[in-house]
């Protein structure tokens, strides 16, 4: 039987775990709110106490994680993975981070005689459940290789972007930097309608179905128009986090992103409000506010 390990247990995790068992591997589970693994297990999943007890020399570790500073503590950390995997094991890291962490763990392993696959997402819980996430996939290419049937259990299509550990992850942050000034353009001009009398829905309707048919109107635009914000798919703290490292890795690279600044402060607004906890398409509500629709 397959075997592979797998960290990490959120609203994005547990769905893949799912379709890891489902694909026929037998899967290691680890998560530090213990009680989160319930589901799995009672699919097949073996639970863990210990980050390094999902692994064997040589093997497969998923990390799927909320941010840099909990996925390096994964590796270097008292009972961490970066230890046990050993020689030729691979981390498949799909988290969004910071390409620099990427850089600096792929080193890392390499030092250890293991490999680093930077493997971040695009695609909500749902997307998860039903296999069809977009996967980035940058590292060491007989490593990629060896976890593709991996990702392809748990995506719909895999975008092969070089050796650069680094690289999938300036793409994914690219793109959820795209999907926050999408969802605030969204937001202005719902509100413009809705202030010359039509109905929000039916204007997201139109874009959505003409000019701007895609993944990202379709589904956000629906929820800015009905301003339903709850249950969150993505929560509005983890945008803020991933516009923070937007703008660490313009600055790192001379990389003016003025649009990528107005984002953040309706994000960094919206958290002090007190809507950390809402998904992140609620950042609108400040265009609601500030049009008087609120």
């Amino acid at each position: 039987m397959k075997e592979v390990g797998f960290i990490g247990l959120g609203n994005m995790g547990q769905p893949m775990v799912l379709n890891l068992l489902k694909a026929g591997y037998k899967v290691k589970v680890y998560n530090r709110t213990a009680s989160k693994a319930s589901e799995v297990v009672a699919a097949g999943a073996e639970q863990v106490n210990h980050p390094c007890d999902v692994t064997t020399s040589d093997g497969i570790v998923v990390t799927m994680v909320a941010n840099d500073q909990v996925l390096e503590e994964l590796v270097y950390g008292q009972d961490g993975i970066g230890d046990r995997l050993g020689s030729d094991g691979i981390h498949l890291s799909m988290s969004t981070v910071s390409p620099e962490t990427s850089r600096k763990l792929a080193h890392y392993h390499q030092e250890k005689g293991s490999f680093y696959i930077a493997s971040p997402v695009f695609g909500r819980p749902e997307a998860a459940a039903a296999q069809k996430l977009w996967i980035l996939s940058s590292g060491n290419h007989a490593a990629k290789e060896r976890v593709k049937p991996i990702l392809e259990a748990l995506g719909q299509r895999v975008f092969d972007l070089g050796e650069e550990p680094g690289n999938a992850n300036v793409i994914k942050l690219g793109g959820n930097f795209m999907i926050m000034a999408a969802m605030e353009a969204m937001a202005e001009a719902f509100n413009l309608a809705e202030k010359n009398g039509m109905d929000r829905e039916a204007v997201a309707e139109v874009y959505s179905s003409t000019l701007f048919n895609c993944t990202v109107y379709n589904g956000y635009g629906s929820m800015i128009a009905k301003k339903m914000f709850e249950p969150a798919g993505f929560q509005l703290a983890l945008g803020l986090k991933d516009c923070n490292l937007v703008l660490e890795e313009a600055k790192n690279t001379k990389t003016p992103m003025p649009l990528a600044n107005l984002v953040h402060n309706r994000l960094l607004s919206s958290t002090a409000k007190g809507r950390g906890n809402l998904d992140w398409s609620a950042l609108t509500k400040l265009a609601n506010e500030e049009a008087g629709l609120e």
